[in-house]
């Protein structure tokens, strides 16, 4: 082993906290056992991870590239660690998911809340990722599900299909399309749109619902998630054009929504690996979402 778990975990600190003495006290150790750990690790890695700058260390790039992955790590030995101590207790369980980020807005919270009142007993871990990585989580069996949007095309996971979801518009507050009941490309050329990146599903079908109306598509402000391009929306910076999935939590905030027309469905997808057999918690979990 590279880099021994306690490593990981100082590592973690003065990467957060940016000092060796914040990093002791945080995990309650003297300030020698920190620099003498980060040396170690240094050793066995063969770079350098911080460079001192009067008080402050600074990551290197190469501690800058290990950091996620490290974190990830950290995040899966704790996982382990809570289950371990579940089966001790006697409790049911963990579930864990990966969930794209959309969905982690729209669909599975309700879905959580009401596998919780069934199943008060289980523990549930959600993970937010790209839908590349809810597939490479599931593919490495470090989820049991994944929840995605629009095509998979890995022939590594099986997958189920759940429910759709059109197209729709979160409107700024007072704006004049809101007297419409549902939103055209028409309607939507001359305006501030928000979306997010073209190569995200719903991107693409909503420059392919543009060419099939003949109307050019100009996203003026172009967002990384669902929920930032609602929060642009709702601060008055343009029209947010977004999956039905996102419009559920828009709606629950209490903002302005039109559907988009002609319809255009997005399907949301579950995920499990091929490889590996369900709990009984992710089967029930499975279950629910499939019944709707």
């Amino acid at each position: 082993m590279i880099l021994t778990p306690r490593e990981m975990d100082l590592f973690r600190h003065v990467m957060e906290l940016g000092t060796v003495t914040a990093a002791a006290e945080t995990a309650h150790v003297s300030q020698p056992a920190v620099s003498k750990t980060l040396q170690q690790a240094e050793a066995r890695l063969g770079f350098r991870l911080f460079l001192r700058q009067r008080k402050r260390l600074l990551p290197t790039a190469e501690a800058q590239a290990l950091f996620p992955e490290v974190m990830g790590a950290l995040a899966a030995i704790d996982l382990v660690q809570r289950l371990g101590r579940d089966l001790r207790e006697g409790r049911s369980g963990l579930l864990t998911l990966a969930v794209t980020p959309t969905l982690a807005h729209g669909l599975v919270p309700a879905s959580i809340h009401r596998f919780r009142q069934a199943h008060p007993q289980v523990s549930v871990s959600m993970r937010a990722g790209t839908a590349t990585e809810v597939i490479r989580l599931v593919v490495d069996h470090r989820v049991d599900l994944g929840l995605v949007m629009g095509p998979v095309g890995d022939s590594r996971v099986l997958v189920r299909d759940l429910q759709q979801a059109e197209l729709g518009c979160v409107l700024p507050p007072g704006h004049p399309l809101a007297a419409k009941a549902a939103l055209t490309a028409a309607d939507l050329a001359e305006q501030t749109l928000i979306s997010v990146a073209p190569h995200q599903p719903v991107r693409v079908l909503l420059q392919r619902a543009f060419e099939e109306a003949g109307m050019p598509l100009t996203v003026a402000l172009e967002a990384s998630q669902s929920s930032i391009a609602c929060a642009l929306a709702q601060a008055g910076a343009g029209i947010a054009v977004l999956d039905g999935f996102a419009l559920m939590g828009a709606r629950e905030q209490g903002l302005e929504t039109r559907p988009f027309r002609p319809a255009v469905p997005m399907q949301a997808r579950l995920l499990q690996s091929r490889r590996r057999a369900l709990s009984r918690q992710a089967q029930s979990y499975a279950r629910m979402l499939s019944a709707g």
